[in-house]
């Protein structure tokens, strides 16, 4: 198994262990690593520049966190959400995305990051690259999150990211998640522009309700975990 290479992680906060816990969680964001994938402890920390201890105490982190998984006498593999916990994922991120969008201004620069996120989006569509799709979607809730100035929330938001992103990992059709949504998130953005917090949080409420329920029949069609 073969990574390419990461940018070194500069936040002087964080443990060596918490930055390469930051580096997978961003290649699981990105739909970089895949739900049930066994991750090889020997290739990931000579790729990634760091001891296999360093890189096991990465591995608890993240498996404390939900987005891995130990078995025992076989090693260290990607974790695949359950059905309970993607309604679980959903219900946080109306509570937090819809809240972010209300109380937010047209010039925060995080709205920036939600124009540039669009952009990419549509530049994907014409590409049919489904999976760059859906990584400028990742983006543009980021962003979203960004707009509420909460570091911890960020953070916060991040984990449940990447968990989301699993889920999306299931799908067997990526077009038919991802598509609908560019025009939605430029609808979204166009409303922010104009100031109308309060009808963008509805509307992402609505944008979001959907997204689960399309989420939820696909894996159940495809026998998903319960």
């Amino acid at each position: 198994m073969s990574f390419p290479e990461f940018p070194p992680v500069v936040n002087p906060a964080l443990t060596l262990a918490e930055q390469v816990a930051d580096r997978i969680r961003a290649r699981l964001t990105f739909g970089e690593l895949t739900p049930g994938q066994r991750l090889s402890e020997a290739a990931l920390a000579r790729d990634m520049g760091v001891s296999r201890n360093t890189l096991r105490e990465a591995f608890r982190l993240l498996t404390k966190d939900g987005l891995l998984e130990h078995k025992t006498n076989r090693g260290v593999f990607v974790a695949t959400p359950s059905m309970g916990a993607i309604i679980d994922i959903y219900h946080i991120r109306r509570i937090i995305e819809c809240q972010a969008l209300r109380m937010t201004h047209g010039r925060h620069p995080a709205v920036a990051r939600m124009a540039q996120a669009v952009a990419a989006a549509q530049d994907a569509q014409a590409k049919q690259d489904w999976r760059a799709v859906g990584n400028a979607n990742m983006d543009f809730h980021a962003a979203i999150v960004e707009l509420a100035d909460s570091p911890k929330l960020t953070t916060f938001y991040g984990n449940l990211a990447a968990e989301l992103r699993l889920a999306f990992g299931l799908l067997k059709v990526p077009q038919d998640l991802h598509e609908p949504y560019i025009g939605m998130n430029a609808d979204l953005l166009a409303m922010v522009q104009e100031g109308q917090y309060e009808a963008a949080a509805r509307q992402l409420d609505r944008y979001l309700s959907q997204s689960e329920r399309a989420v939820l029949a696909a894996l159940s069609g495809q026998g998903g975990r319960g």
